[in-house]
């Protein structure tokens, strides 16, 4: 393929959970096949890039993110044989591949783990090497080391092996946490990213990577949580660097996307650096958090837009110039954002979807789209527990239910609201049984809505969300002013509408959306009034299916759920 600089400026991103996305031999799990199969719907949506979740060998305990081999394949997924072509019939058709890269914590199978639980030294008397790949600390009075919190519920510790030492966990005890601190470990690391860059990836999103340095002291934390003791360590930024000086310097035009759920605009300029001698961006959390409660995950509360406006406009207005953002609001961790912003029920269900995106897509960074998102999928009712697969909304689950914290039906209405399995939940390609996703009993329910929302029919319509995010796509390929533009938010105290500016010295992009269904106005600055009066205003995009432009006003009042992109040159 061709190396173009910074190509990710000017590429959306398309992620695909392989066990949900397409299943081609009839066992109810996605595979690589299933993702080559379908390259040519990735292609004519426009995204030049996908992000694969994990799919090496793996215990499954949490759907591939515990890693028993980072060289091999699940067989659930297929072959590397088959890996191999994906990525050679991707770039055939001009789409780069990145692959998740999870290098904080491996599965308790690992044979590095399985070593390393044996104990400090081998039967021959002499040290044991993979002792050290791993955190291991004495416990205190009969307990843990500490008082952290895994993020999944219970100890971050987990006492192992006759010695009676604790190995720490931040997520579950099937996960334990690598040791960074190791020059040996962090080798072998390096040494398994540059082969599969020599294979053809284009670069990896890294998954949990700001916890790779902890508190070296292990001090408790004033209330257990674990986020801020074992996330940016003081050797994070070493690390960060050696990583990028050891693999990722070595090949041409590499991108990474670091997921950084503790992270701000000022270590997104370290780590995401325009002069990209760290990382090509980051992976931020705190647009995703404004509707969690005091407990964050299992509690729920109403987004006020003022609040993600600012939020939005902070990001934004702080990375210019400085670092590179990413957009999204869907993943494999997060519910279905036209669920938690939209009429995903009501008659505006798809004009308010295509309305998030075009709020979405307009900033300034690269959009990620996931997988059922350019169709609108929503998230899924569940009525019994017994439809849940994630591990981390089973521990919530054990944890609420079984002390009395939530009822059986608030747990389950939070899962709906909150779980990560509404974002896992089968492709739905067509409304044939199991929505065209296999042939066979998928591994998680299918949402009952694949009649109405598949990708089959949205093809066959104009109109569709589907053709939306094509136009989005496009969009950003013709205006270089998405890609260079800086953002100017307008009227963030409005409590209905999202506005903005994108400007550059010759031209400007008006970007105009209600979040409501009900009219809303939007009030202009005396000064872009009275330049749209003496200027020419042409509109590049709308989600009103009679293509028709708000009337320009120093109010512009706007359609429920209506959004529009204006050029002002």
């Amino acid at each position: 393929m061709k190396r173009e600089a910074k190509w990710w400026k000017n590429c959306v991103v398309y992620q695909i959970y392989p066990r949900s996305f397409r299943d081609t031999n009839g066992d109810g799990i996605g595979d690589l096949a299933g993702i080559i199969e379908k390259l040519d719907y990735v292609k004519e949506l426009g995204c030049g890039a996908i992000w694969i979740c994990p799919f090496y060998a793996s215990s499954d305990y949490d759907n591939g993110y515990d890693i028993t081999d980072y060289q091999a394949i699940h067989p659930d997924f297929g072959t590397m044989e088959e890996a191999e072509r994906l990525i050679e019939e991707a770039h055939r058709r001009g789409i780069r591949i990145l692959i998740d890269m999870v290098l904080n914590h491996t599965s308790c199978e690992h044979p590095w783990f399985l070593e390393s639980k044996k104990g400090r030294e081998n039967p021959q008397g002499t040290p044991n090497p993979y002792r050290d790949y791993y955190i291991w600390r004495e416990g205190k009075n009969g307990g843990a080391p500490n008082n952290w919190e895994a993020i999944f519920g219970g100890s971050a510790w987990t006492r192992c092996g006759e010695e009676g030492d604790h190995y720490l966990h931040i997520f579950s005890p099937m996960q334990p946490d690598l040791n960074w601190e190791s020059p040996e470990l962090r080798e072998e690391l390096f040494r398994m990213m540059r082969w599969w860059l020599d294979k053809g990836v284009d670069g990896f999103r890294l998954d949990a990577v700001c916890y790779i340095s902890k508190d070296p002291e292990f001090t408790d934390s004033p209330d257990g949580n674990i986020r801020p003791c074992a996330s940016f360590g003081p050797h994070f930024e070493a690390f960060a660097r050696e990583l990028n000086r050891e693999v990722l310097s070595k090949y041409e035009n590499i991108m990474t996307v670091a997921e950084m759920s503790e992270s701000t605009p000022e270590r997104a300029e370290i780590f995401a650096n325009e002069d990209g001698s760290i990382f090509s961006m980051i992976f931020q959390f705190q647009h995703m958090d404004l509707d969690g409660g005091d407990s964050f995950k299992w509690t729920h509360r109403k987004i006020e837009l003022p609040a993600l406006k600012k939020l939005m406009a902070y990001w934004q207005t702080n990375l210019y110039g400085r670092a590179w953002n990413s957009l999204y609001w869907c993943n494999h961790d997060q519910p279905r954002i036209f669920s938690r912003f939209g009429d995903a029920e009501g008659p505006f269900r798809e004009k308010s979807a295509k309305m998030s995106a075009l709020c979405t897509h307009m900033m300034q960074g690269t959009p990620y789209v996931f997988q059922g998102e350019e169709l609108g999928m929503t998230n899924y009712p569940f009525r019994d527990i017994s439809e849940v697969r994630d591990l981390e909304s089973l521990n919530a689950w054990e944890h609420f239910v079984g002390n009395g914290i939530h009822t059986e039906e608030e747990m389950l209405e939070l899962i709906s609201l909150r779980g990560r399995d509404n974002a896992r939940t089968p492709m739905q390609w067509d409304d044939s049984p199991n929505a065209g996703f296999s042939d066979g009993k998928p591994w998680i329910p299918v949402n009952p809505n694949y009649p109405q929302i598949n990708a089959k029919d949205q093809l066959t319509r104009e109109n569709s969300v589907f053709r939306f995010y094509q136009k989005l796509i496009a969009l950003r390929k013709e205006h270089a002013i998405l890609t260079t533009g800086r953002y100017e938010p307008l009227d963030l105290e409005d409590p209905d509408t999202f506005a903005y500016l994108r400007i550059t010295e010759s031209e400007k992009l008006l970007v105009l959306c209600n979040y409501r269904a009900h009219e809303a106005g939007v009030k202009l600055t005396e000064e872009l009034w009275s330049e749209i009066q003496e200027k020419t205003v042409q509109l590049l995009l709308t989600n009103e299916e009679d293509g028709s432009a708000p009337v320009l006003a120093s109010t512009v009042t706007l359609r429920p759920y209506e959004a529009a992109v204006l050029k002002i040159a």
